[in-house]
């Protein structure tokens, strides 16, 4: 009998390993790797309570570019310990270890490509003394805190290994290390999916918080039954996928990097420390709004959600009510769809490229028929989103297309922009606006993969329920109008496309979703009512203002360190102090307004309503009215 007495075990199964293994001390696992006993299981479940590692060997040469390539992406590659050249101990995490055999079993990697699974590293010899270990956290770690909290897991149920999978989310790289992210999934029942994220929330050593949740396609997984690594978990009907990051993503750094010779462990067979999981350095029953994350639904079909502090949504909700006033007497009080503007602003969060459409010519008797409204707003967006790093085009109707690329210009030439705003003009020249081209412009050559992510209408005319577009006052412009609701209806039926519209009549693209209302509460709501709906709709006293709030419902995103982590899925690096010096600086402030609409005005732009070339819109004057609800607006902001 063996000092740790592993000869008495029995060698019954619990969940896919020897029952004795759940609670035994970690250093009788090792030593139970240590003398070569086959074990091709998972070591989930395993020596309950302890914290678990993966494992990436490497050569002292490219040690230090792998250590940086860690940090920069901390949520999958949190080191729980590094050793030194050569040192095949833990002592900060176990006593009496062994890192060339105390795993179950181990890959071996040669000029980047995986040769075999062996028992132990012993028969390398000293090519092993030049190598540096990393124990990588792992969530094995973090199970017995979810189920403490009463959170089901369902691979444990089963007997089964977490479902692991490889995505679309690319690396920081560093050096030769440049891969995508892995991830594991657990089914988690919806109702508990945010204590799920709340319990992992403060566990950023054995990967954190997850890092997506729902549609297994927006992170590039085809098939969530088809796991990479791991075993298929089996749902249950009100279960949702949440994904965490993964330890394994130091397989693909591995393979991207092609060393001569490097060393992991096999995906699921981890090193077990002797550090207990003390779950009481974690905090529970989080009381701060700043730090107590909150999951919103930004879809039901496929499911898919974002995620903010509570102080961050509570925030948002204010500007979507301060927004939704009516001081031109319009009847916007049933219109309302509440908390869009958070939804709308969490989904184009995560976007790489928007696309934002204005414009209702709805001024006659002049050289311009375009009203004033929507245009700040639609600037004011795109001016974020290019300080966001994310991509974003203004596309306009022939009529708007030549006046939108002069005050581009001058907002560039004044200082208002950074950079020129892109604008391009739907339907292109020689095409009319049907549903052919509207999908050809959304679209790449294969006419499926969408080249925007989110579509924006900001007081832009739509069409009604006889397919004209009617000013409030139901007069036909549908001469002057490209309809760009075709845009919206081909977006409807593109993959991992969200839409927003920004109304504050009844007759913008967007206001579908509340048709029936707009019927029943708004003055010739029947004839003008547009029949095109929106994922997201903001309704707002004036578009401009919507424009204003989901701005700065963007800006308050990307400083909540909750939601920043969220949308960079775990990699990469939190804004610096100079980058939300920036962002704060794109932010709509009551003197760039006015020079806003100024330029607008210089350019022929009048008050929708009125007709007349002033700082009016839709009749507010922007002195006392404007420029008070934009200074409301910011003081729910954090203090610049």
């Amino acid at each position: 009998m063996t000092a740790s007495g592993m000869s008495d075990h029995g060698t019954k199964r619990v969940g896919g390993y020897q029952e004795w293994m759940e609670n035994a001390p970690p250093i009788d696992v090792r030593q139970y790797f240590r003398q070569g006993y086959e074990f091709k299981e998972a070591t989930a479940g395993v020596c309950k309570g302890y914290l678990q590692a993966n494992l990436t060997m490497l050569h002292k040469s490219i040690a230090s570019n792998f250590a940086e390539f860690c940090c920069a992406n901390s949520g999958p590659l949190p080191i729980v310990f590094q050793s030194n050249v050569g040192q095949f101990s833990a002592p900060k995490i176990a006593q009496d270890s062994d890192i060339r055999s105390d795993l179950p079993r181990y890959k071996v990697y040669t000029n980047g490509i995986e040769t075999k699974e062996v028992k132990d590293l012993l028969d390398f010899g000293k090519k092993v003394n030049n190598f540096v270990s990393f124990y990588v956290g792992c969530s094995y770690s973090f199970d017995l805190a979810l189920i403490q909290s009463h959170i089901p897991l369902r691979c444990l149920e089963q007997g089964c290994d977490v479902s692991t999978f490889k995505t679309n989310i690319k690396c920081h790289a560093v050096g030769e290390f440049d891969c995508y992210q892995v991830v594991s999934m657990r089914p988690i029942p919806r109702q508990l999916v945010e204590k799920a994220f709340g319990v992992t929330h403060p566990m950023s050593d054995v990967h954190g918080a997850p890092i997506h949740i729902g549609n297994p396609g927006a992170i590039g997984i085809s098939d969530v039954l088809k796991p990479d690594y791991g075993d298929p978990n089996q749902f249950h009907s009100d279960d949702i996928a949440v994904f965490w990051s993964c330890g394994v993503t130091g397989l693909e750094a591995v393979l991207s990097a092609k060393p001569p010779l490097a060393f992991t462990h096999c995906p699921g067979g981890m090193y077990i420390s002797d550090m207990p999981m003390d779950l009481s350095k974690y905090p529970i029953n989080i009381t701060d709004p700043t730090d107590l994350p909150k999951v919103i639904s930004l879809m039901e079909e496929p499911f898919q959600a974002s995620v903010a502090s509570e102080a961050t949504v509570n925030k948002i909700k204010q500007l979507e009510q301060l927004v939704f006033d009516d001081p031109g007497k319009r009847h916007l009080e049933d219109l309302l769809v509440p908390d869009d503007l958070l939804k709308s602003a969490l989904a184009m969060s995560h976007s790489s490229s928007v696309l934002i459409t204005t414009g209702f010519p709805c001024v006659l008797g002049g050289t311009n028929p375009y009203e004033n409204d929507g245009l700040s707003g639609a600037i004011t967006i795109a001016t974020i989103l290019q300080a966001l790093k994310i991509k974003v085009t203004l596309v306009v109707e022939k009529g708007l297309y030549n006046l939108m690329k002069q005050v581009a210009q001058s907002l560039l030439a004044g200082g208002l922009t950074k950079e020129e705003l892109p604008v391009l003009q739907y339907p292109q020249p020689n095409t009319s606006a049907c549903m052919e081209s509207a999908r050809d412009f959304l679209t790449h050559d294969d006419g499926i993969t969408p080249k925007y992510d989110h579509l924006v209408a900001i007081e832009r005319t739509g069409q009604g329920s006889d397919g004209k577009h009617h000013t409030m006052h139901d007069r036909d412009v549908s001469h002057l109008v490209d309809s760009s609701d075709y845009l919206f209806e081909v977006a409807s039926e593109l993959p991992l496309v969200f839409t927003t519209g920004i109304g504050d009549g009844g007759n913008e693209v967007g206001m579908g979703k509340v048709f029936d209302k707009i019927v029943k509460t708004v003055p010739k709501g029947a004839s003008i009512a547009c029949k095109t709906s929106t994922d997201y709709l903001i309704t707002a006293g004036l578009c401009d203002w919507g424009g204003f709030a989901l701005s700065m419902a963007l800006y308050l995103l990307r400083v909540c360190p909750i939601h920043d982590r969220y949308q960079r899925r775990a990699v990469g690096f939190p804004p610096t102090k100079e980058d939300k010096a920036e962002f704060r600086e794109a932010v709509i402030s009551v003197d760039k307004a006015r020079e806003l609409l100024e330029c607008l005005q210089k350019h022929g732009f009048r008050d929708g309503i009125s007709g007349c070339s002033a700082l009016t819109v839709d009749t507010l004057p922007f002195e006392g009215i404007v420029d008070d609800k934009i200074k409301q607006m910011l003081d729910i902001l954090p203090k610049a």
